[in-house]
């Protein structure tokens, strides 16, 4: 079914209908963004586990999506062909999840005990997580068809991203701190940001019932996923958000170590995180402007080298600067990180709509359970290899009553876990996206594509 304008529905966005998509991502942010900046911490300061298990109880469950939300994706279109809509499964994500979360800070154990707890409800709580978010992703292409539209339509949701970014990493830490920092904090920070969540998530889903899906015909998921295998533009974007993913993961779960261990106290870590992310609201509207004129593919590149030498930077800036040329820094990477958020989004659409003509068959969901599992599993896989950094620089874990004054070593893991590592993980991605540039294929009707990496049309 065609998507252009002629049926309606980009006059059809109003701003009310993006808003209420877009306050979606407030709920999702919190759930991607406090147990990466808080839960390894928790682990390891609060409950006592050694870095090693508490690395794999964060990465763990987390890789579960790897193998689910493909799955969730395939169900996700089976919906869509028996309803006409995809707001089923997010609905019910929707009410699950903020409970799951808020009990995964409630364990009543230590050491071992305290890390079955967690792994345990985090893998309940992931799933909850797949069955709002994949659906959740693919509802852009579904909207418009103008690269254009999709783009603000994803540069409203990456706003409302930021505010819930904002929202798990200034306000968790806070209230954990209110709370009394130990596990009364932590209790605390969960039910209250519980409620938040689900307050977020419920709009979304019950907001984007107007949201026609018609992908035509339901495949299995092996054949879903043996047919988008040659879609291989999305595949190469798909790689480059990952790894950019694992990198910013990384810095998130490192943030509270870097702050109590290097820059004078755990209550730092909200300001870190503000600075990382109130930068990159205000930035948002300036990249979705530039990419218009420059080109999509061009300024994501830039951004991702931006964003790696401003880490390198902060390895001196750190070491030998302390807070304030630290904070500038942050707020540099800021910066580069809201660009990192809009245009994997907004290109995301476009490969999804091309592998429609491809094969004349509409696999949103298909497309958007696999990029929410390359996401989940970053977002896993950076505080994974934090803890791996601090198990080799030899960090001793300890109880939040008990504290502990770590080696030199310790420290100097660390701060390159913060830095050097996140760094030479955004150059990496860099073939990927010169792979994706040789790779795209246009959508129907709209030409070649120019070589600035503009979209799917001549004015994308």
């Amino acid at each position: 079914m065609s998507l252009d304008s002629r049926d309606g529905r980009v006059e059809s966005l109003t701003r009310s209908r993006l808003t209420l998509y877009g306050v979606g991502s407030v709920g999702t942010a919190v759930f991607a963004t406090v147990p990466g900046l808080l839960l390894l911490y928790f682990l390891t300061d609060i409950l006592g586990v050694a870095a090693g298990i508490a690395g794999l109880v964060v990465v763990l469950p987390k890789l579960w999506d790897v193998i689910f939300n493909p799955i969730v994706g395939a169900a996700s279109d089976r919906e869509a062909v028996r309803t006409g809509r995809r707001t089923g499964l997010m609905l019910r994500g929707a009410v699950a999840l903020p409970v799951l979360f808020a009990v995964m800070f409630m364990s009543p154990f230590t050491g071992a005990g305290g890390a079955v707890w967690v792994a345990a409800v985090f893998v309940l709580a992931a799933t909850a997580y797949a069955l709002f978010q994949v659906p959740y992703v693919g509802l852009p292409a579904e909207m418009a068809a103008d690269p254009a539209a999709r783009t603000a339509v994803t540069a409203r949701r990456v706003i409302y991203l930021t505010i819930g970014i904002l929202l798990g990493g200034g306000l968790a830490p806070a209230l954990a701190a209110a709370g009394g920092g130990g596990r009364a904090g932590y209790l605390l920070m969960g039910v209250v940001i519980g409620v938040l969540m689900l307050g977020a998530l419920l709009a979304a889903a019950l907001g984007t019932r107007w949201v026609p899906s018609s992908p035509g015909r339901s495949l299995g998921l092996v054949a879903a996923v043996r047919s988008a295998r040659g879609n291989r533009a999305f595949f190469a974007l798909l790689i480059a958000y990952v790894v950019h993913a694992v990198a910013v993961a990384a810095m998130l779960a490192a943030a509270p170590y870097i702050a109590t261990y290097w820059l004078g106290g755990h209550g730092l870590t909200s300001v870190l995180f503000v600075c990382l992310v109130a930068p990159s609201a205000l930035a948002v509207p300036v990249w979705e402007k530039l990419a218009r004129r420059v080109g999509r593919l061009r300024c994501l590149a830039i951004a991702t080298v931006g964003y790696a030498v401003g880490a390198l930077l902060l390895l001196p800036g750190i070491a030998f600067g302390g807070r304030a040329p630290a904070l500038a820094l942050i707020a540099f990477l800021g910066i580069c990180y809201a660009a990192l958020q809009l245009l994997p989004l907004a290109l995301l659409p476009d490969t999804v709509l091309a592998d429609a003509d491809r094969t004349g068959q509409s696999q949103a969901g298909t497309f958007t359970g696999l990029w929410t599992a390359g996401e989940t599993a970053g977002m896993a896989l950076g505080p994974g290899l934090f803890s791996v950094v601090l198990a080799i620089s030899g960090y001793s874990p300890t109880t939040w009553d008990v504290p502990l004054i770590q080696s030199d070593g310790a420290r100097l893991g660390m701060l390159l876990g913060f830095t050097l590592a996140p760094a030479a993980l955004m150059l990496a991605s860099l073939p990927a996206l010169r792979a994706f540039g040789h790779r795209r294929t246009p959508a129907p009707g709209t030409g070649p594509l120019d070589s600035e990496g503009r979209g799917y049309s001549p004015q994308g």
